[in-house]
């Protein structure tokens, strides 16, 4: 604790960052409305925090110092705001799934799904929704729906069956969030959320997995339903599916064999070694997964080391440079009490008890994370969470987890990789307004946030 914890903060104080994280919520739900990169936008707000809180007295300056023996580093009072270990997970993880996917493994397995098929709407459907759940799981949800969504437009106009595109895209977009929930890599709101309650790699997917399979189960058999999705009727139609499907070749993105393999073993040791890294008094759990993710991305690096910087290039940099802007405005909020004062107005819900606390907090949680950014919603609440000293095994940090996720799913703004979705739905020619996004997914969302509801009674 900060001597700024310790002491009282003026309300009028307090207020003002209120004001100031609210305005930032606000400016992040109309980014594009205001043509501005999240980065540009949370690190504007970081800079004004800093400046204000340092005026007014709020930030610790003198405990910035570390000391070694007779030796001793100052640092700026916002390098320790900032979550290295997250920063690090995502920096690594990103590389790594970049430098993999070029060896054409992602493309095999869709191609793989799509012959085993044999053209059949309904089993191309569930195939596709199981590879966009677990491309979800290990890779991130804006990658696992570009990479599905571009593999199904194809896939679809070549058998024949563009009819069926826009559900396909939009049940795989609603199962990337799902997908989301599987591991603890899986999004950064797992990422924060875990980090904050020291739950582990494997604890966490044993937890999730039951709620994945029966959530992917229950999106797809309703997307079905709704979209008219069936199994191919005549012998005809079986013939006419096989021929065309015989024409994909799973081969095509594959330029070496070494490094296809290669990547495919990698992918299998980094899931692995990360499941590893959880395991307690260990020296990987002491290194922390953010240091198997970078090592995993130099070790996939040294295939490319003459032009590596083309990765580093590609890297996503405004979501870097967002992370850091916002642990940066968190931790001026929590030394300006704003985020104490937003857990007294959560403590009614943490005093309703287990049994119906942590479905309140999951409504509300969804609610706030379908119109503005998950990532700040998960990274308040967790802190708040942890300040409160609730256990990491109680279903309040489930809560939040499912919230954050599944609420992506109520508007097209909701998630990154619903708004990819509704952007390849776009780029195909399809219409799909916001008003219409959220008028066909609601019944999915509704059905997904009353599963979570049943299962965190459930668990609890």
């Amino acid at each position: 604790m900060t001597e700024a914890m310790h002491h009282d903060v003026p309300t009028w104080v307090t207020a003002l960052f209120a004001i100031l994280l609210t305005s930032m919520i606000l400016c992040l739900a109309l980014e594009e409305k205001i043509h501005a990169k999240k980065s540009v936008i949370v690190g504007g707000f970081a800079v004004i925090c800093l400046l204000i809180g340092g005026a007014l007295g709020l930030l610790p300056f003198h405990e910035m110092v570390i000391r070694m023996g007779e030796e001793s580093i100052e640092l700026p009072v916002y390098i320790p705001a900032i979550d290295w270990g997250v920063v690090a997970i995502i920096l690594g993880s990103s590389l790594f799934v970049d430098i993999t996917s070029k060896s054409g493994l992602f493309s095999w397995i869709a191609i793989r799904l799509t012959k085993a098929s044999r053209g059949d709407p309904l089993l191309l459907l569930v195939f596709y929704g199981v590879m966009t759940v677990f491309f979800s799981a290990v890779l991130n949800n804006v990658t696992a729906m570009i990479i599905v969504g571009s593999l199904t437009g194809v896939s679809l106009k070549r058998l024949g069956i563009e009819d069926k595109l826009l559900g396909f895209l939009l049940i795989e977009g609603l199962l990337t969030n799902v997908g989301g929930l599987l591991t603890l890599i899986s999004s950064v709101p797992n990422i924060i959320v875990g980090n904050a309650a020291g739950i582990s790699f494997m604890s966490f997917f044993v937890r999730a997995a039951p709620y994945v399979l029966v959530a992917m189960a229950a999106t797809l058999a309703l997307g079905a339903r709704l979209f008219g999705i069936r199994r191919l009727a005549t012998a005809e139609e079986v013939a006419e599916a096989a021929t065309r499907v015989a024409a994909f070749d799973e081969n095509d993105g594959i330029d070496s064999a070494f490094a296809f393999w290669f990547g495919a073993t990698m992918l299998a040791a980094f899931i692995a070694t990360i499941a590893a890294a959880s395991v307690p008094d260990t020296l990987l759990n002491d290194l922390g997964m953010g240091y198997v993710a970078l090592s995993f991305a130099i070790v996939m690096l040294t295939r490319y080391k003459s032009t590596a910087d083309r990765f580093y290039q590609a890297l996503d940099w405004d979501l870097l440079a967002f992370f850091a802007a916002l642990f940066i405005v968190i931790n001026v909020m929590e030394h300006a009490r704003v985020l104490a004062a937003i857990g007294r107005l959560l403590q009614p819900i943490l005093e309703l008890g287990e049994a119906s606390g942590p479905m309140v907090l999951l409504i509300s949680s969804a609610v706030a994370s379908s119109v503005t950014d998950n990532i700040p919603l998960a990274a308040m609440l967790a802190k708040i969470l942890g300040d409160t000293g609730i256990a990491s095994d109680s279903p309040y940090w489930w809560s939040v987890v499912f919230g954050a996720n599944l609420g992506g799913n109520l508007t097209p703004i909701g998630s990154a990789s619903t708004l990819v979705a509704v952007t390849i739905i776009h780029k195909n020619g399809l219409a799909m307004s916001f008003a219409t996004f959220v008028r066909t997914a609601l019944p999915y969302a509704i059905g997904q946030l009353a599963l979570a509801a049943l299962y965190l009674w459930w668990v609890s």
